[in-house]
């Protein structure tokens, strides 16, 4: 193996300084994130995660189908759908005695889609190094 590969990278600088132009043209727009934390959070949990993935793969599913996918409970699934719905990642609409949940749009999609592909290139990637 490549021993520059093994040597442990300092996390941190060995002497303080920063570039003052480039801090005060990054630092102001760092507040455009403001609420963008939410969606991650709201996402961070594997069955709202799992449920939210599933909607990528369907254009729409009712509580019932979420559940057995999942699965959980009715209650449950309905519980994670409708924080979602209250995060603006999910949108839903009741036909009959029947709640059908889809993804809001397709920024969230997308969102979904691309950490998905993330994730697998690093599971790649450390299957590689070992």
């Amino acid at each position: 193996m490549n021993d520059t590969l093994n040597k442990a990278v300092p996390d941190t600088c060995e002497t303080f300084c920063y570039d003052e132009a480039l801090v005060n043209r990054i630092q102001p727009r760092v507040e455009e994130v403001a609420g963008v934390e939410l969606i991650f959070k709201s996402l961070a949990d594997k069955t709202r995660m799992k449920i939210a993935y599933a909607l990528t793969l369907e254009e729409e599913l009712c509580v019932c189908d979420v559940a057995n996918i999942i699965g959980a409970t009715t209650a449950s699934a309905s519980h994670h759908l409708r924080l979602l719905k209250n995060m603006n990642i999910a949108k839903s609409r009741k036909d009959g005695k029947l709640v059908f949940y889809s993804l809001a749009d397709d920024h969230v999609h997308q969102l979904i889609s691309i950490a998905l592909v993330h994730s697998n290139e690093e599971a790649v990637k450390e299957g590689a190094d070992r």
